[in-house]
């Protein structure tokens, strides 16, 4: 992460706060999240499959992987967790190509 996100980390375990970095997939259940975290970029929610970003309980980024439009708390350091997100899409997108290309080989060719 950057220097601003590692400071924030450091002044929050000196505090006695753990703050865990988690990156998943939105579920019906972050529709509320996420929409106030568009509310708070002032931008639009990201549609599609979404990866989320989160410290602790909290969200701070979200990331459409069909689009790539992303969202961020404009009051927290998190424009290294919208970079993560670009990363771990970028991963999924690579593993479902790999997929289509094996499922490719298993299948029969038209004659």
């Amino acid at each position: 992460m950057g220097a601003i996100a590692d400071n924030y980390l450091d002044s929050n375990r000196t505090k006695g706060i753990q703050m865990n970095l988690t990156i998943r997939r939105a579920t019906t259940a972050d529709q509320f999240a996420v929409r106030r975290l568009a509310v708070l970029d002032s931008s639009s929610p990201p549609s599609g499959d979404v990866l989320l970003a989160e410290m602790g309980d909290e969200l701070w980024a979200a990331l459409s992987i069909d689009t790539g439009d992303a969202i961020a708390d404009p009051f927290r350091p998190s424009r290294e967790m919208v970079e993560l997100l670009r990363l771990r899409a970028g991963g999924l997108q690579g593993e479902a190509r790999g997929r289509s290309r094996a499922r490719a080989r298993l299948l029969p060719r038209a004659a």
